[in-house]
């Protein structure tokens, strides 16, 4: 007789769950308030934001390629089609994950539902409520937005991200609150369009989390993209007046500055959605944050009851769901097996972007290993060269007695597509000379990993950095 698994939640890691589970044979149940699996990843959040990264980028090109001898006229800006094809591309992917859980035959329920008991939830699809039963549930709310209650609610002028991502004009000036991976990313968005964009965060740095020396790279770029970055400052109040948001902000000085804005943008983070899903009908333990409390099997306090994705906790990132669903699935389908990972890699999706993999040099420090830095600037790569782009670093952390690599951080061009090597190099646990005798192509930007795992011994061909004694 199969399993049995109903789950709540179809993004990253609830279709990716759904959909092992079916290869595995089992009968899956699936709920997602949308019409078709992809979670706030593709409708309102990974997805859709690089797609228009990917138009601020070719601006961006289009407008440096003078320095090469290639010029461009000013690019007319059409919103409406932007948001055409942003939407073609949600949709297409949407869909088809919608046709993959056919195939799979998975039950695919557009509905949503709360938790009643250990083991029924009360299910409402359109104007009709139920109750099932379920033998294994997964729960894979995901998370949202976090709402600041002294600010006003979000409106046509002041945004999340969710409805800066359904972009229907280019204001001529953009707050944006919060200097995270959500807030910069979509500043970039703006700023390449055409707005005046400035920025404000609490703390002393961007991307708090981020090794300062990788940020550092980045700030030089959107110091000279935004129009004001303002950290150690707070936004104190918000308030719609006409067609204009008026902001009073006070600066790490205690000056009190007051200005107006088309839009504001409100990106200071995400909250998990547990909360108005029945958690404590089941007796389901929660932490302080919110989080669903698991173990290293995703398994809550209640037997049968698993959580994955963001609502089971930090890092909130689609992959680590994705792969946490499908641990999930193979513990179920009595596998002995646990989610582990040595190395969960991070992107954020800048100009340069940034990446990292495995401990920062900041969690090393804190964790009192003995550990070597090994960093190669792209000013001495060649292929960053041809692509005029030296502004990027790679930095190996490798621990000083097993020469294990313990971390890798990446700033610059296409970072996000050299993590994976480096995520793998953590898992597999690759000594830094496994990586610096792997042979790469060349050029390349990959040969800076290589080229960082040769400093650690003094013989990186394309710097010196001769080997302290």
């Amino acid at each position: 007789m199969s399993k049995k698994i109903t789950i709540l939640g179809a993004g990253p890691g609830g279709y990716a769950s759904a959909f092992l589970a079916a290869d595995l044979g089992m009968e899956v149940t699936l709920i997602d308030k949308e019409k078709n699996p992809g979670g706030v990843c593709l409708y309102k959040g990974c997805i859709p934001s690089k797609a228009l990264l990917h138009i601020a980028k070719l601006v961006t090109e289009a407008k440096h390629s003078g320095e090469w001898g290639v010029e461009f006229s000013k690019p007319k800006i059409h919103p409406e089609k932007i948001l055409e094809w942003k939407n073609k591309v949600v949709n297409n992917l949407t869909g088809g994950l919608g046709q993959l859980s056919k195939q799979r035959k998975i039950n695919y329920i557009q509905g949503t539902a709360i938790i009643k008991s250990e083991n029924s939830l009360e299910l409402t699809t359109g104007d009709k409520t139920e109750v099932m039963e379920f033998e294994n549930l997964i729960i894979s709310t995901g998370s949202s937005p976090v709402k600041i209650p002294i600010f006003p609610d979000y409106s046509e002028h002041i945004w999340d991200s969710t409805r800066a991502l359904d972009i229907n004009k280019i204001p001529k000036d953009l707050l944006v609150v919060g200097g995270g991976y959500i807030g910069l990313e979509l500043g970039t968005v703006f700023a390449s369009l055409g707005s005046n964009v400035d920025v404000v965060e609490m703390t002393d740095g961007l991307l708090t989390g981020a090794d300062k020396d990788l940020v550092s790279v980045l700030k030089k770029s959107v110091d000279g993209l935004f129009t004001n970055i303002m950290l150690k400052s707070k936004v104190t109040n918000i308030s719609e007046s006409g067609s204009k948001v008026s902001v009073v902000i006070q600066d790490d000085e205690g000056k009190v500055i007051k200005k107006e804005y088309e839009r504001v943008l409100i990106a200071v983070g995400r909250t998990p959605n547990s909360k108005g899903i029945g958690l404590e009908n089941a007796g389901i333990e929660v932490d302080e944050k919110g989080f669903i409390v698991i173990n290293d099997k995703c398994e809550t306090n209640i037997s049968g009851i698993y959580a994955i994705g963001d609502v089971a906790g930090e890092p909130l990132l689609a992959h680590k769901a994705s792969h946490q669903g499908r641990a999930c699935v193979e513990v179920i389908n009595g596998e002995n097996i646990e989610f582990d990972p040595k190395a969960i890699p991070a992107v954020v999706f800048t100009d340069p972007e940034i990446a990292w993999t495995g401990l920062t040099e900041t969690e090393a420090k804190e964790k009192g290993l003995n550990f070597k830095v090994c960093k190669f600037p792209w000013a001495a790569s060649g292929r960053a060269l041809t692509l005029d782009r030296t502004d990027g670093l790679t930095k190996i952390i490798v621990e000083n007695e097993t020469e294990r690599i313990i971390g890798v951080g990446i700033v610059g061009y296409g970072a996000g597509e050299l993590i994976g090597e480096a995520t793998l190099a953590i898992e597999m646990g690759a000594n830094v000379k496994d990586l610096g005798m792997t042979i790469h192509p060349h050029p390349t930007l990959s040969e800076t990993l290589m080229e960082s795992a040769d400093i650690f011994f003094g013989t990186a061909t394309s710097i010196y950095r001769p080997k302290r004694k």
